[in-house]
């Protein structure tokens, strides 16, 4: 049996193309009878998730990640590519999770298989994909409002030195440098004043001389009050208060005209003959020294007597 050149031809087109499949697959580590299934999830930021991350299922390894790429219609959406290489059956539901598994190596993904009623995913299904912080984003979200408030301080802290820098003149630093002298001299003026005060509270300082001569005046005053009391106070004020009842006496009975002074003080003719007589008589006293001859007469012989004339008041 003749076998023509076309068909020589196609049989070896045929086994060519079967080669260079094989060693594709063989290329990409798959093999000729591939039963991979490939999901997708979508992520708005995929955490430094890169391509052959592997893809775990409670900790064992069923595949990796093969692309991620933009969403072709949601903008801003990232879709990572999940090829598993395993058959495990789980719902539609299960979430696709990026996360940290140490602080070392990079960014990995779990399938948390959702254990419900729900339909069971098959090739081409789009998973729910969700980022874990983990560690380091627990700790990011911690320390990123202390950051705000370091940075608000920082600020703050640096307008509060140029506003110093700005005060710092040179005026007001030889005012200050003034300020710490005065400062400096009232310190001085006040440990002065203040061994003063210890040398005056000292023992047989000035103060205690005070209150050594304080004590003895209160002594004093002590012994003075037991001789008042040892004197029988009470019967001195009764006397006196007696002797003012008695001079109260006295008093009414010249204001009411008793009595020889209280008639002097109450008869007004009597006070008027009084003051004549006491008058006259200073006239005649007037009278004789200035005309002694008057009333004195030497005669051996004898004279006759004159008769006495008025003298003329002037």
């Amino acid at each position: 049996m003749t076998i023509s050149r076309e068909l020589k031809t196609g049989i070896i087109a045929v086994l060519i193309l079967i080669l260079f499949v094989w060693g594709y697959n063989f290329m990409k580590n798959r093999s000729l009878y591939d039963k991979t299934r490939t999901f997708y999830a979508e992520y708005t930021n995929v955490q430094g998730l890169a391509p052959k991350s592997p893809i775990t299922i409670n900790g064992l390894k069923v595949g990796t990640v093969s692309e991620i790429s933009f969403h072709p219609e949601k903008k801003g959406i990232l879709v990572a590519h999940l090829t598993l290489s395993n058959d495990i059956k789980f719902s539609v539901n299960s979430v696709a999770q990026i996360y940290s598994p140490d602080f070392i190596s990079g960014k990995s993904l779990k399938i948390n298989i959702a254990i419900d009623e729900g339909e069971m995913a098959v090739a081409g299904d789009t998973l729910i994909g969700i980022v874990d912080a983990g560690i380091m984003g627990m700790i990011n979200e911690q320390i990123a409002p202390l950051q705000s408030k370091v940075e608000s301080f920082v600020v703050h802290t640096d307008s509060v030195m140029q506003n110093i820098n700005n005060l710092m003149n040179e005026e007001n630093q030889k005012n200050i440098e003034e300020s710490l002298a005065s400062m400096n001299a009232l310190l001085r003026t006040f440990k002065s004043t203040a061994s003063n005060l210890d040398a005056m509270t000292a023992q047989g300082g000035k103060i205690d001389s005070i209150m050594i001569g304080a004590n003895k005046t209160m002594n004093n005053f002590a012994m003075i009050s037991d001789s008042i009391q040892a004197a029988n106070l009470g019967a001195t004020v009764a006397e006196l208060r007696h002797s003012l009842e008695n001079f109260n006496v006295i008093i009414d009975s010249l204001n009411s005209g008793k009595g020889t002074i209280g008639k002097l003080m109450q008869d007004e003719a009597l006070y008027n003959n009084l003051t004549n007589s006491a008058k006259e008589l200073e006239e005649l006293l007037k009278e004789v020294k200035e005309h002694p001859k008057r009333f004195v007469h030497l005669s051996v012989f004898g004279r006759k007597e004159k008769s006495y004339e008025e003298p003329v008041k002037e």
